[in-house]
Formats: structure tokens, sequence, C-alpha cells
């Protein structure tokens, strides 16, 4: 062989072996959310866990359909066998009570991270972020709770987008959202806090994207109830079949009873995209105290 055939050999030898180097590196190291996590409810407590007062749309940029769907809303549907046991959306679903696991799902030859998945205890959901590239199904595929998730990292931060979401409430009294709505999540870790922030998108009952986040603490022990048993019975038992509580329009009996309570103007507990902003303590310092509702 020529010296020249064996220069060319072995720069055709390290060449093949640098790709397989790169190739083959891990990348970058990522901070881990893989573990346990249980919330922090000092945050928004009373809507997350008791629940919200009937008529609260305060910190909602809700339109006039999301008001009146919510207004339409009667507390007593949940008895019905179809929703006595029905699950929180993914946009939600974080928002109440529950405990998190997140671990990893890897390639077993190269050991790439194919997904990241949650267990939520809550309603006992599994939850895929997919991180291998792989696209948004078309718009008939099934929609889900949980939605169809992908994600990527951004430095330390995890970015997921996710679509084909279940419809349910974005507000535990009520307020409802779109099977339209997409989500932009950030979970981002500091020692042993993560929080998760979430961007809310629906056209529907939505005029501007809704924005909240909630804080959780690494569980340094395993443990823990991660069942949720549910049963559907007849909570009513003398209700006619096929009735679903509701009220109609101009008829919902708890109106201006949360502003008056709360000593806030109906128009900032009606909640709006203008009264997220902090500009709107000057107009919410003009407006008329509430007055007590008719009746009450």
């Amino acid at each position: 062989m020529s010296m020249t055939s064996q220069a060319r050999r072995t720069a055709f030898l390290l060449l093949n072996a640098t790709l397989v180097m790169l190739c083959c590196r891990p990348a970058l190291a990522q901070v881990s959310l893989v573990g346990e996590w249980s919330p922090r409810y000092h945050e928004d407590q009373q809507e997350r866990v008791p629940g919200p007062d009937l008529g609260d749309y305060t910190g909602l940029p809700i339109n006039e359909a999301g008001r009146l769907a919510a207004e339409s809303w009667d507390a007593a549907r949940l008895t019905l066998r179809e929703h006595q046991c029905k699950v929180h959306n993914g946009p939600y679903i974080y928002h109440g009570p529950l405990q998190v696991r997140i671990w990893e799902e890897k390639d077993p030859r190269t050991q790439q991270v194919v997904a990241i998945k949650n267990y939520i205890n809550t309603y006992e959901q599994e939850r895929t972020i997919w991180m291998d590239g792989r696209p948004h199904p078309p718009d008939w595929a099934p929609y889900t709770w949980m939605g169809f998730s992908t994600g990527k990292w951004d430095g330390d931060i995890l970015t997921v987008y996710t679509t084909h979401i279940k419809q349910e409430w974005i507000r535990r009294n009520g307020v409802p959202n779109s099977e339209l709505s997409t989500m932009i999540e950030h979970f981002v870790r500091h020692g042993n806090i993560m929080t998760h922030v979430v961007q809310w998108t629906d056209p529907v009952y939505l005029s501007e994207p809704l924005i909240r986040s909630e804080d959780f603490v690494l569980n340094e022990r395993s443990g823990g109830n991660w069942l949720w048993p549910c049963e559907y019975v007849d909570e009513i038992a003398d209700r006619p079949h096929s009735v679903v509580p509701h009220y109609l329009p101009g008829r919902f009996p708890f109106a201006g009873e949360f502003a008056f309570k709360s000593g806030i103007p109906l128009e900032s507990a009606d909640g709006g995209a203008e009264t997220t902003y902090p500009e709107y303590i000057e107009k919410l310092r003009k407006l008329p105290k509430p007055a007590k509702p008719a009746g009450k």
C-alpha cells in the first residue's frame, strides 16, 4: 500500500471515529426534574384547595362568552354520574391538590431521552412529554385530558407545548375552557424547589392568554397516597332522568354576592383582561363599592 493510500485510509478512519464520537456523545447536561414533588399552596390558596366563590372571576382574562358559561353552571352538576369522577385537564390539574412523580424514558441503545413522564395522583393521570422532536398530530386526532405534549430544553428550563386538550374548566366555579385551548409550560428547578409556569390560550373563552404558576418541593422521602379511588353513585335519588343542573341567562342566583362579601367593585369581580394589569388599580380606586344584592 502506498503512503498516499495509507494516509487516506488513516484520515478516513479518524473521520469515522470523530463522527461516531459526535453522534454518540450525550447532550449537554440538563438539570434533572426526576423525583416526587409536593405542591405548596400559599399562592392562590383559596382557589386551589377549598375552591373559589361562585361569581369570582378576578384575575382571569375571560370574555363575555366565558362569563355567560360560568353563570349558567350549577355546582349540582358535579352530582351527575358522568361528572363525579371527571378528570382535571392538563392546564388545570397542576393547580389543584396533587402529588406528581417525574421520570425519564430513554432509548436503550442511545440513552437519549425520548420522553419525560409525569404521574399525577389526582385521578391517577399519566402524562407523556415527548422529547424526540416528533410533530403534533392533526386536528382530527383524539383529544385527551392531558393533551399531546412536546418539550425542549431552554438552558435549564423545560419548555412544553400542549395541544389536543379536552374541555373542562379554567377555574373550579364553572369558568370553562374549550377544546381549542393550547398550553405553554415552563418547569424551572432551583435546588429542591420547582416552579411550574403556565400560559393558557383559549380563543373561545379568554380574550388574552392566562398566565399562572405553582411551586413544588422535592420529597426527601418517597411515600404518600398515589391512588385516587372514585366510584360513580346516584347522589340525588329522586332527580328526573336526563336533567342537567343549570341556570338560564340572567337567572344566576349568586350574582354580585362575591363582590359584596369581598368589598370590591362588581366590575372587577367580573374579571376580564383589563383587570389583570397593574394599571387597573388606578381605575379600581374610582369605581363605586358594590351594593348588596337584591333579596339577600
